[in-house]
């Protein structure tokens, strides 16, 4: 089922993205990146997430980290589709005076908890938000990164893994987008190494809505999350 969300008088559905990414031009090398993450993102926002336009300053609401952020158009589509930004922000996607950068600014885009684009730093500082919300004593928000599966070339995140799933981070959970682009990882073997660590895991579709939901609602007791989403090889 979708559910869509109204805006004014205009509503919007997972149909809908399409024709609003559709309105970001310009410089688009990164586009695949996008489209890769469409579904989880989709998913996220529509079904999972507790946050929306006027709770995005609330101590209580869900955070949402992009890593993956060299390909930001599917994140705007989702956002203005969920009315944190005007879809007439869109069409001027790149342009020198938008706020809507190839990479997200957390000071320009409502509802961007992080500024991201460059690789290996949305997990550990995934890591450090629920550290955070830990010692603040807030027990119901939960964390959501999602990255790409390079990312995981970084040395930088296999600190994190190791470390999250020794704290028992139970409220942080990592969607990975498998393209089977990772150059340090054998085939199959992501979700292996957060095992490793400590982390519960779950293997599946990543352009199948139900197995997604189904995949970032699973209980994990006590233990970080994964979710590792594959997708079509090499679609960066």
């Amino acid at each position: 089922m979708t559910i869509t969300t109204e805006r004014g008088s205009q509503q919007y559905a997972y149909t809908d993205l399409p024709r609003l990414m559709g309105l970001m031009t310009g410089d688009e090398k990164h586009g695949p990146a996008a489209t890769s993450t469409l579904d989880a993102l989709w998913v996220l926002y529509d079904r999972v997430l507790r946050v929306a336009p006027e709770r995005v300053d609330e101590p209580g609401r869900d955070r949402f980290l992009l890593s993956k952020g060299h390909g930001p158009m599917a994140y705007y589509a989702v956002l203005a589709a969920k009315g944190f930004l005007p879809v007439d922000w869109l069409p001027d996607f790149g342009s020198y005076d938008s706020p809507l950068g190839h990479h997200p600014d957390r000071v320009l885009v409502p509802g961007a908890e992080i500024g991201s684009g460059s690789l290996g730093h949305g997990l550990p500082i995934a890591v450090g938000t629920a550290l955070g919300l830990r010692a603040q004593g807030l027990g119901e928000p939960r964390v959501w990164v999602l990255t790409g599966d390079a990312e995981l070339d970084e040395g930088s995140n296999h600190e994190a893994i190791a470390y999250a799933g020794a704290a028992g981070l139970e409220r942080l959970h990592t969607i990975v987008i498998d393209n089977s682009s990772a150059t340090h990882a054998l085939t199959g073997g992501i979700a292996a190494r957060f095992e490793a660590a400590g982390w519960a895991t779950t293997t599946v579709d990543g352009h199948d809505h139900e197995a997604l939901h189904a995949a970032f609602t699973a209980p994990h007791e006590g233990r970080p999350l994964a979710v590792v989403a594959r997708v079509r090889p090499k679609d960066a």
